[in-house]
């Protein structure tokens, strides 16, 4: 509300990660490797959908409320469990399709309450359901396949971010007024301290979010999103007002609430009984 350039502020965003990343390898507080020209041609996609699918939200949020900003996002495990399927990682349990559904189905009876109904808005976010899928599904595939730390894949991420973000500011029209205004506003203090709050945040986000995909799938980091999004919904509603609230719209938030913690009951369980994993002679020897 203070600072309207949004794109502006996720360039410092990811300047400040790349930054970070880079004094935390020198120093040795990371073991992170420095920049690789093969990995970078390889992780170039994710950094292309993750833009991508920054700026595709960002744009629909001008013609969607954060609630169901927030409800349409929760299509995202219906998408990759989709993507997950025709990728060869197998037939989900059946407990995990039907809390999937669920979460889906809670946000399309959401969107039929909503009074503020955006065509163009709700088009928007769905491409960015889209585009979150796709770099949710290679940062797992990072991970699993090349052996990369989600503090790479972070660094990596920003680290490619750069130019197309710079390009993005420069023709939107953001920069240079975005600068001077920024400037402008760092004489005051309380912005200073919102301003470095929001790039922290930012930051752990992201850290947490490709670790968590990393070391479980895409499709719980989205599941855990649509938990997350509990809080989210609610701020959405009470603090930033301007929401209709319909009994179409709570309801499909509720049950939209309900299939995320299905979710996580049903994958809880399924871990809980699973095997445990015969270790061979040649790994026993390796360890």
């Amino acid at each position: 509300m203070q600072y309207a350039h949004s794109m502006t502020l996720l360039t410092l965003q990811q300047l400040a990660t790349a930054l970070l990343i880079h004094i935390g390898r020198r120093m040795g507080y990371t073991k992170a490797k420095g920049v690789d020209m093969t990995t970078a041609k390889k992780l170039l996609p994710v950094s292309l959908f993750y833009n991508a699918n920054v700026a595709f939200a960002l744009a629909s949020l001008k013609g969607v409320n954060i609630p169901m900003y927030i409800a349409i996002k929760r299509l995202t495990p219906l998408a990759v469990l989709i993507a997950g399927f025709f990728s060869g990682k197998g037939k989900p349990t059946t407990q995990v399709a039907l809390s999937v559904l669920l979460t889906a189905a809670g946000c399309i009876i959401a969107a039929i309450g909503d009074f503020s109904f955006d065509l163009f808005g709700y088009s928007l976010a769905l491409i960015s359901v889209f585009f979150q899928t796709m770099y949710l599904v290679l940062v797992e595939k990072s991970g699993a396949e090349d052996g990369l730390s989600s503090v790479e894949i972070m660094f990596y991420n920003s680290f490619l971010s750069l130019p197309f973000l710079l390009f993005l500011i420069l023709i939107t029209g953001e920069f240079p007024n975005s600068l001077s205004l920024l400037i402008a506003k760092s004489y005051s203090f309380t912005f200073l301290v919102i301003l470095t709050l929001s790039l922290v945040m930012g930051i752990v986000l992201n850290f947490t979010m490709f670790l968590c995909t990393i070391v479980n799938s895409a499709l719980t980091t989205t599941i855990v999103g649509v938990l997350k999004g509990v809080g989210s919904t609610t701020l959405g509603f009470v603090v930033l007002g301007g929401v209709q609230v319909h009994t179409l719209n709570v309801t499909g938030l509720v049950i939209n609430t309900a299939g995320g913690v299905w979710y996580s009951y049903a994958k809880y369980h399924q871990k809980k009984n699973k095997p445990p994993k015969v270790i061979s002679d040649v790994e026993a020897h390796r360890k």
